[in-house]
C-alpha cells in the first residue's frame, strides 16, 4: 500500500540542492506539510525556478532562513512547526571546496549534522530522520564494491566529514534510541546541477557552447553515477519503510544502479548521445581524491524491496535535454 504523505509535516535540510529541490517536489505532491532549512538564496536553484515543474512548489513551503550551526534556530524550527520526518541534505557537498577549505566543510558537515541530531533528539514528535551521507565516507578501500559494512575510514576533508557525520548519527540511535537511518550514495547528476565542475553538467555545458569537456583527472577513475529522480524516490521509501518498520531504525544503506564508468567513458557517452564531434581535454590534476568507488545496493534492494527506475542512457537524454532548455531560455 502506498504511503500518505498528506498534510506529515516534514523538515527538509539542503532543499535548494540538486536532491533536496527534486525531494522537496516529491513531497508537495504528494500532499505534505514541507518546511526547508534555507542559507542563502540561490536564484538559479531548479527549486526557485518558473518552469512548468517547479513554479507551483515555492508558494506551497515554510521557509526557516538560517544554518545548521545555529543550534537554537534549529530546535526552534523543530517543534515550532510539529515535525514528524526530518531529511538531513544539507552540507558542503564538493570535495574541490573541502579541499580549498576543510573547515567550513567541517563545521557544516559535522558540527551541522550533530546539532540537528540532538535537535531531533530534544523533539518528541520525531518519527523518523534520514540522513544523507555518501560513498566518500568508505574512503579507498582495496575491496569493492562497498558495502554497509565496510569501514568508514574517509582521509581526504570532505571524505572525512562523511565518515565523522555518519558515525556521529549512529551513536544517536545506538545510545538515544534516536530513529535515524543513514544513506550513502555515488555521484549525483540530472536536471537542475548547477555545480559545473562536477562532471556530468560541466561535460554537457561545454559541449552546449561547442568547446571540449575538461576531464580533471586522467580520465580512468571509477565512480558510481545516481540519477537525482532515483535519489529522491529513495530517500522517500527509506523514509516510510522507517515509519513502519522499526527494525530499520539506526541501519545504513547504499543506493545504486550498480553500473561503474570511467570519467573517460561516461564523457564519450555524454559526447555520443549529444552528437558532438569534440574530444575531451585530459588535464591529470586530480589529487586529494580517491580513485576508485562503486557500491553494492543489495541491501536496499533485499531489505527495501528497492530497485532504480531510470537507466543510465535514459537518465543522461532526460539530463541533457533540460541543460539545452535552460541555456536556451
Amino acid at each position: 500500500m502506498k504511503y500518505n504523505w498528506k498534510d506529515k509535516n516534514i523538515f527538509i535540510t539542503g532543499a535548494t540542492g540538486l536532491v533536496g529541490s527534486w525531494l522537496t517536489k516529491l513531497l508537495v505532491d504528494e500532499g505534505a506539510n514541507v518546511i526547508i532549512l534555507v542559507r542563502d538564496i540561490v536564484p538559479k536553484s531548479i527549486l526557485w525556478s518558473s518552469s512548468d515543474e517547479f513554479d507551483y512548489i515555492k508558494d506551497t513551503l515554510t521557509v526557516v532562513y538560517g544554518k545548521l550551526e545555529d543550534y537554537e534556530l534549529l530546535e526552534r524550527a523543530l517543534n515550532e512547526y510539529e515535525t514528524e520526518v526530518v531529511f538531513h541534505l544539507g552540507a558542503q557537498t564538493i570535495v574541490g571546496i573541502a579541499n580549498r577549505n576543510p573547515l567550513s566543510t567541517f563545521e557544516s558537515n559535522i558540527r551541522g549534522t550533530y546539532y540537528l541530531l540532538e535537535a531531533c533528539r530534544r523533539s518528541p514528535l520525531i518519527k523518523a530522520m534520514v540522513i544523507a551521507s555518501s560513498d566518500k565516507a568508505y574512503g579507498g578501500q582495496k575491496h569493492l564494491p562497498y558495502d554497509e559494512s565496510t569501514p568508514l575510514q574517509g582521509t581526504h576533508p570532505y571524505d572525512v566529514s562523511k565518515s565523522c557525520a555518519d558515525l556521529i548519527a549512529y551513536t544517536y540511535y545506538n545510545t538515544f534510541k534516536l530513529p535515524v537511518c543513514v544513506t550513502r550514495c555515488g555521484n549525483f547528476y540530472g536536471p537542475g546541477d548547477l555545480n559545473f565542475n562536477r562532471i556530468i553538467p560541466g561535460t554537457i555545458r561545454s559541449l552546449l557552447n561547442g568547446e571540449s569537456p575538461v576531464i580533471r583527472s586522467d580520465g580512468t577513475f571509477i565512480r558510481d553515477y545516481f540519477y537525482v529522480k532515483d535519489g529522491a524516490l529513495a530517500y522517500m521509501l527509506l523514509a516510510e519503510k522507517m515509519l513502519s518498520d522499526t527494525s530499520t531504525h539506526g541501519g545504513a544503506y547504499n543506493f545504486s544502479t550498480e553500473i561503474q564508468v570511467t570519467v573517460l567513458e561516461l564523457v564519450k557517452k555524454i559526447i555520443n548521445i549529444m552528437d558532438a564531434d569534440l574530444e575531451p581535454t585530459i588535464l591529470n590534476q586530480a589529487k586529494n581524491e580517491i580513485r576508485n568507488q562503486y557500491l553494492s545496493a543489495k541491501k536496499a534492494k533485499e531489505q527495501l524491496d528497492w530497485s532504480p527506475k531510470y537507466t543510465l542512457d535514459s537518465s543522461l537524454v532526460e539530463t541533457i535535454e533540460w541543460y539545452k532548455s535552460n541555456f536556451k531560455s
